[in-house]
């Protein structure tokens, strides 16, 4: 017995499943259903992984990948390009094969005959997808009236299709379709399909209905002071959600459908006459660009579409705040919706801006302006404060006073680890730990932070593996880190601290300076669609002052320039003319900005 688990034969490696080619596997023939396999291919160029293949140039490798791709969404888009038959029966038996019935159960094809007073029923079907239809709104809406309600008025089924459009269905939205290809896709969408013998059209009636997140608190944009309603998992409620704040005829929606195997409905926003009809021209550009087979999150939309991929920085501003992107697209910026999920890009994005909160503009400037100070003075601490530490110690101990030196010495009196070392270990033990509070179940949450206090915070500073001081140093790091508002930013942060911390350890304070130095200059030359990403300082532009600062809205006058917005100023010079200081004060600084 005990040989057992200590030995490895090959019949354990035989007795393993295998995604390999079985011919002799027959199980899709023994599954009790009726209807033949399908057909699964083996032979095709993709499968082919187990043949050695001789070194090909990259254009080549490119040319072969691209035709490969484009050969099996061919083939998995077979037939969809058709139009409808007339015949019921070859209407069903398409749609069984395009939804691999009946092995797929949450398609529903309900057949019925229309109207009870007919001598000769006019067969029909209703195919729609278990799950994402409303139940309620088919029985009563639509198989009730066309059941009992309904009665012939034309001999040809078309204008009998149209009849029933326009006069016996009481849906909101209905539309006539002629391909297969729109007819499954507004069944994928959650609508129902009608299809009626002998008419070479299907009517699709709007029929979604599936279960969601209702609106609630934003989970990592808190305010104090703000809206505390955050988007959900529902395409329609978020593109609702931005039009109830925003209030415009001009605010335009367009839905685009990207994906070959599966689609998703990805939505641009923007102000017609007021936003930079360039900058909509490339967001479009990029979006229908896309020629993949799945995209479920804007997270990867957002890498398809950005300017430079391998940047660590976001260059599309992620949120899940509706005010904050109706705030967005007041200035200029484009909003972008992807499927049903509760986080909308902004585009383009400067550095300043991850710096924001919505918040800022709810408080006085003296207020908005000294928490907006915090975070960038957090900024700085949370990248170089302990490669500041390391250089310090290191190379530089001359550049503290000799008093604190001395204390820094007798603290790291009892560690045996040299400083970079020391550090390195703080801040994996960090990292783990919140990585750990992400992943952890909330039920035994508290416990990781009672496990971090007590091995970082006391029992390493006991067993001599690091001094008070560094715990002093990363913990000040962490908090600083945690007050960075924007979460991609804040990843970048902490891969650029441990970058920093090398280079302090290498060259002290020079290595410091050359990396920041090379940082600042390669920022500067990033773009986000087109808008250098430290704009407006670098390059300089006019703007309002809510870039480092914020200052008070009765002064912010201009819309940000390097937006190029049609509409300049979005709001009068004078806000306040009731009030002499201010009004008067506001317009001189309006005028001289015009």
């Amino acid at each position: 017995m005990l040989k057992r688990f200590f030995t490895v034969d090959e019949s354990v490696l035989n007795d393993q499943f295998t995604l390999l080619d079985d011919e002799t596997d027959t199980s899709y023939d023994e599954d009790g259903n009726k209807r033949g396999p399908e057909v699964i291919d083996f032979d095709t160029d993709e499968n082919k992984t187990q043949t050695a293949k001789r070194p090909v140039s990259m254009r080549q490798f490119i040319r072969r990948g691209a035709a490969l791709y484009n050969e099996a969404v061919q083939k998995s888009h077979v037939g969809q390009d058709d139009d409808l038959p007339v015949s019921i029966d070859q209407m069903k038996e398409r749609l069984e094969r395009f939804f691999h019935l009946p092995q797929n159960k949450d398609v529903v094809i309900r057949e019925f005959s229309v109207g009870v007073q007919t001598k000769q029923p006019w067969r029909g079907l209703a195919v729609f997808v278990d799950g994402l239809a409303d139940k309620t709104v088919i029985n009563n809406d639509i198989l009730e009236r066309l059941m009992l309600f309904t009665q012939f008025i034309h001999d040809e089924p078309r204008r009998n299709m149209e009849y029933i459009q326009e006069k016996i269905l009481t849906s909101n939205q209905t539309a006539m379709l002629e391909k297969w290809s729109e007819v499954i896709q507004v069944i994928l969408a959650g609508s129902t399909v009608v299809l009626l013998d002998g008419c070479n059209g299907a009517l699709s009636v709007e029929t979604k209905g599936w279960e969601h997140r209702s609106v609630s608190i934003p989970q990592t944009e808190s305010v104090v002071r703000g809206a505390h309603d955050a988007f959900t998992e529902n395409f329609r409620t978020n593109t609702g959600l931005i039009r109830s704040r925003f209030r415009s005829e001009h605010l335009v929606t367009e839905i685009y459908s990207v994906g070959n195997l599966a689609s998703t409905d990805v939505a641009i926003m923007y102000v017609h006459g007021m936003t930079n009809p360039k900058l909509v021209r490339e967001i479009r550009r990029r979006i229908e660009a896309i020629d993949v087979d799945y995209i479920d999150s804007p997270g990867v939309l957002e890498q398809f579409i950005e300017d430079e991929p391998r940047m660590m920085i976001p260059q599309v501003l992620s949120t899940e705040r509706p005010d904050r992107v109706a705030a967005s697209l007041a200035e200029g910026y484009v909003a972008i919706v992807v499927g049903n999920n509760p986080f909308v890009l902004i585009a383009p994005v400067v550095l300043y801006s991850l710096i924001h909160t919505s918040e800022d503009a709810n408080l006085r400037f003296y207020a908005g302006t000294f928490i907006r100070g915090l975070r960038w003075i957090s900024l700085f601490i949370a990248c170089l404060l302990p490669a500041l530490y390391v250089a310090v110690t290191n190379y530089h101990p001359e550049m503290l006073p000799t008093d604190l030196m001395l204390a820094i010495a007798g603290s790291r009196e009892q560690v045996p680890f040299p400083v970079i070392v020391e550090v390195l270990l703080m801040e994996f033990a960090i990292e783990l730990i919140r990585e750990a509070g992400i992943r952890i179940p909330s039920v035994i949450g508290p416990t990781i932070g009672i496990v971090g206090a007590l091995i970082i915070g006391q029992a390493a500073v006991q067993a001599g593996i690091v001094s008070p001081l560094l715990v002093i140093v990363v913990a000040t790091t962490a908090l600083a880190g945690f007050a960075i508002p924007n979460y991609e930013l804040s990843m970048a942060v902490r891969i650029s601290r441990f970058v920093f911390l090398l280079a302090g350890a290498f060259l002290g304070f020079y290595g410091i300076a050359i990396l920041l130095c090379v940082s600042v200059v390669r920022l500067s030359m990033q773009k986000s669609f087109g808008v250098p990403i430290l704009s407006p300082i670098a390059p300089t532009k006019a703007s309002a002052k809510d870039v480092l600062i914020r200052g008070p809205v009765y002064s912010m006058n201009l819309r940000p320039s390097f937006l190029h917005p049609l509409r300049t100023w979005r709001q009068q010079p004078v806000t306040r003319p009731w009030s002499a200081p201010t009004g008067k004060r506001a317009g001189r600084k309006g005028n001289d900005k015009a």
